[in-house]
């Protein structure tokens, strides 16, 4: 199984998260080439690290396959897969299959533990029905097992 990173990203701070019934935060995302993972820490500079021992959402991974599917058939256009505020959005693997598995990406070792189960936030930064339409592939949360650094794959003909 190769994974693929297309996007790699990071916010200082919680835009969704803790905000219901409240309105969005407006901390930037802030898309990056490299980003360092800390084992049992989180991703260094994002809102998650150090957030509390063995969360199961140190990093978590969005399909750019399933990204630009919804984008066809909700007929999304210019969006960035950022909105979904995952950290790695990913190429090549049903990020479901790795729910309970430890699985590499450029050496480094994940975890993955629970789906990221979209929530109305969605139908506010994507399109109203993006929540619904998510069900059961909003993205997978992982641990980090060992630490390193993911970058992103270099682009065809680049």
């Amino acid at each position: 199984m190769m994974i693929h990173i297309r996007h790699l990203y990071i916010s200082p701070g919680h835009n969704f998260f803790g905000h219901h019934e409240r309105p969005a935060g407006d901390h930037p995302l802030l898309e990056r080439e490299e980003i360092e993972c800390v084992a049992g820490e989180g991703i260094r500079h994002d809102r998650f690290f150090g957030f509390k021992e063995n969360y199961k959402g140190q990093i978590t991974f969005f399909s750019s396959e399933v990204f630009e599917e919804l984008c066809r058939e909700l007929k999304v256009k210019n969006v960035s897969p950022g909105v979904t505020r995952r950290n790695v959005i990913t190429a090549g693997v049903d990020l479901n299959t790795l729910i309970g598995r430890v699985f590499t990406i450029q050496d480094i070792q994940f975890e993955g533990t629970a789906e990221c189960t979209p929530c109305y936030w969605m139908n506010q930064v994507i399109v109203p029905g993006a929540e619904k339409w998510l069900a059961g592939r909003g993205g997978l949360r992982a641990r980090i097992l060992t630490s390193g650094s993911l970058r992103v794959d270099e682009k065809p003909n680049s």
